[in-house]
């Protein structure tokens, strides 16, 4: 059985996707970017504020799953400029402790012009 995941307390999606969808015994976040829930708007301006909103709303989403980021299984992450990745590094280190699984590119555009996103897979 699919179900899909919704939280007031992540950004909601900015097109025809869910924050999350579970699927037995895993979680699978939609790529998160560093929106604030409560205004709407880009939090951050360097690449280690947006890494913390960032990583917030992973939390959000997987807290509304059923999950945490201490269960993450593997990561996503893409950086708008590899130069950002010691700083995003650094941040991403202080919320997932458990040393998922990770892959980790430069992309040429994030929606919205932000810095970073980060997508999760995590068990229940």
């Amino acid at each position: 059985m699919i179900s899909k995941v919704q939280t007031e307390k992540a950004p909601a999606a900015i097109g025809p996707y869910s924050q999350a969808t579970v699927v037995g015994n895993l979680v699978f976040t939609s790529g998160q970017i560093p929106l604030n829930p409560e205004t709407g708007t880009m939090e951050g301006a360097t690449i280690g504020e947006q890494t913390h909103r960032v990583c917030k709303n992973l939390k959000a989403v997987l807290e509304a799953a059923g999950s945490s980021l201490d269960k993450a299984v593997k990561t996503v992450c893409f950086l708008k400029e590899m130069s950002d990745f010691a700083e995003f590094n650094e941040v991403y280190a202080e919320y997932f402790t458990g040393k998922p699984a990770r892959s980790c590119v430069a992309v040429k555009e994030i929606p919205k012009g932000v810095l970073v996103e980060v997508e999760v897979i995590a068990e229940k």
